[in-house]
């Protein structure tokens, strides 16, 4: 069999868009997935939203990019975002407004009353807060199904429980080696790999650029009143929570980001602790009953920024990588201007805004 053009190692959300954007550009692409199903890890336990100051200002002209395409195939449920907080915070507050004021995103800063109004039960020393009306809901699983089969009708391949066990490159192709004893060739290896990406860099020979993975704890509560499906995401302007509605029940997490190596993330009782602590510090609600918990893994570059492109000093090995919670939020822009940059294709409607010497792996020296 000849060899691909491109091989991507990880088969979420970042492997999956990408895969179908370079499979559309007329590339022959292999997708390997180490579990036995696509989205095990960080795509399949996300509490996605999409909200325009995820991330920080660098990250809202990907994620604004991505909006329309999101809205338009019918992802987005509108829902709006509080980013609340206390007297004390009020400096915290003015200088997010400020932070964000030339980037785009729709903000508004709100008073007392009008916080109280749109959080029934909060707390009365919980007194301002940023509004942003455009924040919204994403279907994540509807999102990566749809990526995935994008990819499958520009004939991708899909192969899983492909676990990658080495990668050598010679005369210009790449042989990679799976635990299982499968081989594949390409042209070009992308790092797909979320948090695994530092190691698939050393195993084909790259230096690691220090992408970290972050664990990131949710807990399902049913509470006394049950919150209302129109209540926004309330966010901690201190970053030391945020919880929303989800189908009568409420998702909470703790904003936690505890290292970790890259494994199948599971809770820390702590970590469900300190949630439901914080919470009621915030809103006068009972809590009847803790019926879920589970962890996903957010993976940083140094920076928190994401990586794309080749890397500057390996040629044939490229990044897709380092995209932390934002990975699902910005997949339609950072995929369409990754799969440009590495078919040397000029910027479209949805890319042309985008700098993309922000996110170049050569940034790291």
């Amino acid at each position: 069999m000849s060899a691909y053009d491109f091989v991507l190692v990880g088969a979420g959300i970042a492997g999956a868009s990408l895969a179908a954007e370079l499979g559309e550009g007329g590339a022959r692409v292999l997708l390997l997935e180490a579990e036995d199903r696509p989205g095990y890890h960080a795509t399949g336990r996300s509490a996605a939203f999409w909200e325009e100051c995820y991330g920080g200002p660098e990250l809202v002209p990907l994620t604004l990019a991505s909006g329309d395409y999101l809205r338009d195939n019918g992802f987005l449920t509108r829902r709006g975002a509080l980013y609340i907080g206390r007297e004390v915070d009020g400096r915290a507050l003015d200088g997010f407004m400020e932070r964000f004021a030339d980037t785009g995103a729709t903000i508004e800063r709100l008073g007392a009353g009008q916080v109280q109004a749109m959080v029934p039960g909060l707390r009365e020393n919980w007194t301002g807060a940023v509004w942003e009306p455009a924040c919204a809901d994403i279907d994540v699983a509807g999102l990566h199904a749809h990526y995935l089969a994008r990819a499958a009708r520009a004939g991708v391949d899909l192969v899983c429980r492909a676990r990658l066990a080495s990668a050598v490159r010679s005369d210009g192709t790449w042989t990679l080696t799976c635990e299982d004893g499968r081989t594949y060739e390409a042209r070009t290896l992308v790092n797909a790999a979320g948090a695994w990406a530092d190691g698939v860099a050393q195993m084909a020979g790259a230096k690691p650029l220090g992408i970290q993975p972050l664990r990131r704890t949710v807990v399902q509560l049913r509470t006394d009143p049950a919150p209302q499906s129109d209540q926004p995401l309330v966010l901690d302007i201190s970053g030391g929570f945020y919880f929303k509605p989800e189908a009568g029940r409420l998702w909470l997490s703790p904003h936690d980001e505890e290292p970790s190596a890259a494994c199948d993330a599971a809770p820390e009782e702590l970590a469900v602790a300190e949630a439901i602590d914080r919470l009621q510090k915030v809103v006068d609600w009972t809590i009847k009953a803790v019926e879920r918990r589970w962890a996903g893994l957010r993976s940083f570059a140094p920076d928190r920024l994401p990586i794309y492109g080749y890397d500057p000093r390996v040629e044939g090995f490229a990044w897709f990588a380092g995209q932390g919670g934002y990975g699902i939020q910005t997949s339609p822009a950072a995929a369409r201007l990754a799969a440009q940059l590495l078919l040397g294709l000029p910027r479209d409607q949805i890319t042309q805004g985008l700098d993309a010497s922000l996110y170049d792996p050569a940034r790291f020296g």
